[in-house]
């Protein structure tokens, strides 16, 4: 027979046991609360002249310009670079470095150019807590690597004279802009539209949550993308070219009712391309600016914008997450990643400013290697398996 509710072998529940008290001796010295970390706010805010402003100007066309890549000059074993440095360490085999040490406010040339090449070969270099990095060095060191790029819409410091600066901007209290994207939107290059897309790049956050706060930024390695696919896929694409254009970004910033100060292009390139530092290919595709791919019907375009947009996205080993504290920087080459910001960062103010330099017209070389496949042979790696005929265990 089924017990009754008063059947008193149920009883006592657990409501009716007294537990023993503990007293609790510890200390939350930190003022942990899970989930939620403390709003910095400014009396009188530091970084005034570089808050964002959207001039009425009107520039001219960009016309091409001659590029030396200063990476080219660099020490292949970096032993200017590192010779201050107290650590360095990678993210991942296909991308990221973290150097500690070094004060890029204070680089002689020959550590700018042994800068420029790791960041070729490693897709984004961090470099954490530099106070002395002021917008006048970032700029220094942009020049170093070529002409500066002035972006045609984005917001510029207030401060006069910084048109070559583009300022990152997210307000006190401003709302979480989740909705506005999709995931795989947010994954973008940098102005790659223009007839020579920028090669260095440096964002330098200001202002920022603390750890933990949210506003992380995420890289993938374009030359892992090339890696990833078949040879046949490899051998395809390179016979491609993709439109990439400005039109979206112009027009939605004329429905703002900011003014466009420099007419938007749309410019065809290839969608493999070859790093000249390097020597290796990487897919050349950007799922915020590419349109069409060329010369095949929709259909087929659509299709091959869709699933390059998916390895980009999707391909974990590839991409590099950087958790940002105030006055870190990132360095990247804009030729060969892709980024994507991520959001759920408010309430708290986010502030950066981010300089580029323009680098060579894409191209690609019929002489392109793989990086894959030359690390393979270089450190005696296992080749790779691309037909799925073996398996294996899963991991966690």
């Amino acid at each position: 027979m089924a017990p009754s509710l008063e059947d008193p072998s149920l009883a006592p529940s657990l409501d009716h046991v007294i537990l023993p008290k503990k007293e609790v001796t510890g200390d939350n010295r930190f003022q942990y609360t899970p989930g939620r970390t403390v709003v910095e706010r400014h009396d009188n805010y530091p970084y005034e002249d570089l808050l964002p402003t959207f001039p009425n100007i009107q520039w001219s066309p960009l016309e091409e310009l001659p590029y030396e890549d200063r990476g080219l000059r660099g020490d292949p074993k970096f032993r200017n670079l590192l010779r201050d440095a107290t650590d360095v360490f990678d993210y991942t085999p296909k991308i990221g470095t973290e150097l500690h040490g070094v004060n890029l406010a204070k680089l002689d040339d020959a550590q700018r150019d042994d800068l420029a090449r790791l960041v070729a070969i490693r897709g984004v270099v961090f470099v954490r807590d530099q106070k002395d990095f002021d917008i006048e060095a970032q700029r220094e060191l942009g020049r170093h690597f070529g002409t500066l790029h002035k972006h045609a819409t984005t917001s510029v410091p207030k401060k006069e004279g910084l048109e070559d600066v583009h300022v990152v901007y997210s307000g006190d209290n401003s709302g979480d802009q989740r909705a506005l994207f999709t995931p795989s939107f947010l994954w973008h290059s940098d102005v790659t539209y223009e007839l020579q897309p920028p090669s260095y790049t440096s964002l330098k956050v200001l202002t920022g949550p603390p750890r933990g706060g949210g506003g992380d930024t995420l890289w993938t390695s374009q030359y892992a993308a090339y890696d990833a696919l078949s040879s046949h896929m490899q051998t395809y694409l390179k016979g491609l070219t993709a439109l990439h254009s400005a039109d979206m970004q112009a027009s939605d910033s004329r429905a703002l009712g900011r003014t466009v100060r420099r007419e938007p292009v749309t410019t065809e390139h290839p969608l493999i391309r070859t790093n000249p530092v390097t020597g290796w290919n990487s897919l050349f595709f950007n799922p915020g600016f590419v349109t069409k791919i060329v010369g095949i019907p929709k259909t087929e375009s659509d299709a091959i914008i869709k699933y390059l947009t998916d390895v980009i996205a999707t391909t974990q080993e590839m991409h590099a997450r950087f958790q940002w504290n105030k006055d870190d920087v990132a360095i990247w080459d804009n030729r060969t990643t892709n980024h994507s910001a991520s959001y759920g960062f408010a309430p708290h103010r986010r502030h950066a400013v981010r300089v580029a330099a323009q680098a060579e017209r894409p191209y690609l070389d019929p002489a392109g290697k793989s990086q894959e496949e030359e690390y393979i042979a270089l450190y005696n790696l296992p080749p790779v398996n691309k037909d799925g005929s073996r398996q294996s265990n899963y991991n966690d």
